[in-house]
């Protein structure tokens, strides 16, 4: 199998090359610290998955993932992420991802993540099952989830205390545009002001 890893941490990047020579045939084809590289790469080499962070260099979020997959619809993708499941986990999978796994893992699931997402099938860890089907049983319209994609980037960014223009810089939009979604996440959320996201995000276990 032949893997390409985006992290923007050399030590993570190390880290994963480590684990993945234990499975015999296995090798890191392509990587990368940022989107550009990746994107580079992946054209010119092939790989039978890509594992992904949310947070590289120069791109971060469900966008990052989603243009990976405009770019390689058939390729799996694995996310690899020391965010909370709570926050991106099921938005990932909606957005193309065929699996979600944190990096406090142990080797033996992160291989066998790999393992199955390689085979064209899914791997999730038993919590986000667990949201999968609480959602499933008991389907319900929060706030946060009546946002777009790209609107819970810029909610939890809010949430988490950043300023419009350091929202645009890590999303790479324009400051207008940043405001746009914010004035959309207030008028679709019902809230009035910053200190309502960061109040909700707080309450709805959507915090780091």
């Amino acid at each position: 199998m032949r893997i390409a890893v985006a992290d923007e941490h050399q030590i993570v990047r190390r880290g994963l090359q480590l684990v993945i020579s234990r499975r015999p045939g296995w090798t890191i084809a392509v990587e990368a610290a940022d989107a550009q590289e990746l994107f580079a790469e992946l054209r010119t080499t092939a790989v039978d998955v890509v594992i992904l962070d949310l947070r590289l260099r120069d791109r971060q979020g469900i966008d990052l993932l989603e243009q990976v997959r405009r770019e390689q619809p058939s390729l799996p993708l694995l996310v690899l992420s020391s965010q909370p499941e709570e926050q991106y986990a099921i938005a990932a999978l909606r957005a193309g991802a065929r699996g979600y796994i944190q990096k406090d893992a142990t080797a033996e699931e992160i291989l066998t993540a790999i393992e199955r997402v390689g085979a064209g099938r899914r791997w999730v860890s038993e919590r986000v099952a667990e949201l999968m089907a609480d959602e499933l049983a008991y389907p319900k319209e929060a706030p946060y989830e009546r946002l777009s994609a790209r609107e819970r980037e810029v909610f939890l960014l809010v949430a988490r205390g950043e300023t419009i223009t350091r929202i645009a810089g890590l999303l790479h939009l324009s400051v207008k545009t940043v405001s746009t979604y914010r004035t959309r996440i207030l008028e679709k959320t019902g809230f009035h002001s910053n200190a309502d996201i960061v109040a909700h995000a707080v309450r709805a276990g959507l915090m780091e």
